[in-house]
């Protein structure tokens, strides 16, 4: 004999001779745009603990819609629906909103279907674990249940199989034991034999018998006399009206007794390894589909992490660039309104930035000349650019020697014949050879190289810093330009708070030499804050539009899981059937976009790192942050999260019937 709890003997608690279920007056209409349909038309019944009912009547009589109305899966349009049991005392079900429904159907009743009901994707074990997962039994506990439930209906060695591959009979032992899973107190069976041969439907009705020996509730719905003659009790219905009820009096029989009092104070809530599991068993089921989801989020994680590493990495690859030549520096220059001179603009002169010199705040003021020149060693010769400076160059610029020294003060003095290298000259001269101690030929005067300079790259106008000659301001002034002025002056302060001020006093100084303005100052710092900003602009602009891309993966994400919801739509019936409350609905449809989202967030990081990597190889600036990373993931993620709850939300508001009614 097969007993709820796995054993053979009666169950406890006797029963009284109150109803479990009473119905008063109640009637169900359905209201389609002007037509109006009554399908119930006062139904008065009582139900009995124990009882075995069977409900009988032709097709369109009322009666699936009766069950749907005793399994709580509908709700009366009027008249009186009381319930009383050991959890639910005389409780109006007819007030009960969705969730309340929810936990006395998963507590109370167990389904069994003409069509199985039977969700596809999964197995008959996984398919009878379905309500004990809403009840909160443990994982192991529910899978000993459901083995065990299986194993007494003849199923023990189809415990992995999927409904597909079971016949009939097997379909409708496996939804018997899923009803059994909570307890099945009230088992609502629903045309149990329809769709069986002959030998299956006896079989099941068999086991319907021996559930009513061991105490269960069992409400029969058919249209067969001959099923129906397996009942205690016979009720008729026709037009939506019992006519007929051989014997509405109490059965003495005993209440079936709960798995566990833990179980029916559960609220519910799938924990987090429930819901995960579910979903990938969910996304599984449809791997194709799978990954043109996670396609879209793919793409639009790695094109953000891309976008901004690249915006990063030219920020500050143009940032080194400005602060190689000093964020502590006032460049002052002639702006065209000075006296002329035989080869332009006179302006400013050395005497100039001795005096700039004097100023509180200021370190060094060094002047500048430039020109061009024939740079010759040997038989090879170059045409570069010669700086005439003074020894504070190197460092007031943050510009080291890496071989040998730069010129001294000293040297400027003595209008010594020394000369500084940029790394480009140096390699264009002396391929093979250090050019330190040897002598090359500046526009044929000979001036002994004492340094060479640090490779500096690039300039920010997209000239090389490094094809430059430096020599002394005097020796240049003589033997190589043949002026007096300089082409501009660098001012370098020693404290950056008090640029400003500086800079204020720079002006004075200057309009008081000159009689007026005719010299222009650029604030590096400035120019490092306006770079910085516009940098930060552009990299707001590339995120942006990456961030599109990711926008168009959540629709993609929310178009795939309204098609999702649409195709289970028997599926979310079954679960609600069995108990799922709207919370278990919307968490696992969340879980399922979540999922896909993080997922594709995930592989969207590591495919937009070697993404990136691959533009470090061509020689890109980029700049990788774990913060834009996380930040990327992240977005990923709650667009899964934002994107998915309206189709979560859409199931989990449909009407049970209606759900299990859809392929």
């Amino acid at each position: 004999m097969l007993s709820v709890n796995g054993e053979v003997g009666a169950a406890e608690n006797p029963v009284t001779h109150q109803p479990i279920i009473s119905l008063r007056d109640v009637c169900k209409t359905y209201v389609s745009g002007d037509v109006i349909t009554e399908v119930l038309c006062g139904i008065d019944l009582d139900i009995y603990a124990g009882e075995f009912v069977a409900i009988m009547g032709a097709s369109g009589s009322g009666k699936s819609t009766l069950m749907h109305v005793l399994g709580c899966l509908d709700t009366p349009t009027s008249g009186t629906y009381c319930f009383s049991s050991n959890d639910f005392q005389a409780a109006n079900v007819a007030g009960l909103d969705r969730d309340q429904l929810a936990l006395l159907r998963r507590d109370t009743f167990g389904f069994v279907f003409q069509s199985y009901h039977l969700i596809k994707t999964a197995s008959a074990r996984e398919n009878v674990e379905v309500p004990g997962i809403y009840a909160g039994i443990a994982a192991t506990d529910r899978h000993a249940r459901a083995d065990e439930l299986l194993s007494r209906l003849g199923l023990g060695d189809r415990l992995h199989h999927k409904p597909n591959q079971l016949s009939g009979g097997q379909q409708q032992r496996v939804s018997i034991a899923r009803a059994l899973m909570n307890g099945g107190q009230i088992i609502l069976a629903d045309e149990p034999t329809g769709a069986l041969d002959s030998k299956s439907g006896a079989e099941v009705m068999a086991l319907l018998k021996e559930l009513s020996a061991q105490g269960h509730t069992i409400v029969l719905i058919t249209h067969d006399a001959n099923v129906a003659a397996h009942a205690n009790r016979i009720i008729e219905i026709r037009d939506g009206e019992i006519v007929s009820d051989d014997g509405a009096s109490p059965a003495d029989h005993s209440v079936v007794r709960k798995i566990s009092a833990e179980r029916s104070a559960h609220d519910g809530a799938l924990t987090t390894i429930e819901s995960v599991q579910m979903a990938k068993r969910a996304l599984q089921a449809n791997w194709f589909r799978t990954l043109l989801t996670l396609l879209g989020i793919v793409i639009g994680v790695a094109s953000v992490v891309v976008m901004l590493a690249v915006g990063e990495g030219a920020k500050t690859s143009v940032l080194d660039r400005i602060n190689s030549m000093g964020s502590n520096l006032l460049m002052i220059r002639p702006d065209g309104r000075g006296r002329l001179g035989a080869n332009g603009v006179v302006s400013l002169v050395p005497a100039d930035a001795k005096a700039l010199a004097l100023l509180p705040n200021v370190v060094a003021a060094i002047p500048e000349m430039e020109g061009n020149v024939t740079a010759r060693y040997g038989n090879l010769d170059v045409s570069t650019k010669v700086t005439a400076t003074t020894w504070q160059y190197s460092e007031a610029r943050n510009w080291p020697v890496v071989w040998g020294t730069f010129f001294s003060e000293n040297d400027e003095r003595s209008y010594a014949t020394v000369a500084v290298l940029g790394k480009t000259v140096a390699d264009s001269l002396f391929p093979e050879e250090d050019p330190v101690g040897h002598y090359v030929q500046l526009n044929n005067v000979p001036f002994q190289v004492i340094g060479i300079l640090d490779q500096k790259g690039a300039t920010g106008w997209g000239g090389d810093a490094d094809d430059v000659i430096f020599v002394p301001l005097d020796t240049g002034a003589l033997r190589l330009f043949g002026q007096t002025y300089v082409r501009n002056i660098t001012v370098a302060v020693s404290d950056v708070s008090a640029m400003d001020d500086t800079q204020l006093l720079m002006e004075q100084l200057m309009q008081e030499r000159h009689g007026g303005e005719d010299f222009r100052i650029r604030n590096m710092a400035d120019i490092v804050d306006a770079v910085s900003e516009t940098q930060n602009t552009l990299t707001m602009l590339l995120g942006s539009i990456a961030a599109i891309s990711l926008l168009v993966g959540g629709i993609g994400v929310m178009n795939i899981m309204l098609v999702t919801v649409t195709e289970r739509i028997h599926e979310i019936g079954i679960r609600i059937a069995t108990g799922a409350s709207t919370r278990n609905i919307l968490q696992q449809f969340l879980t399922e976009a979540v999922m896909v989202s993080a997922l594709g967030g995930a592989l969207g990081v590591v495919l937009g790192v070697l993404l990136g990597l691959i533009g470090v190889a061509l020689g890109m600036p980029v700049e990788f942050s774990a913060g834009t990373m996380l930040l990327a993931f992240s977005c990923a993620a709650g667009t899964g999260l934002l994107f998915g709850f309206a189709p979560a939300l859409k199931a989990a508001r449909m009407n049970p019937v209606v759900a299990l009614s859809g392929d």
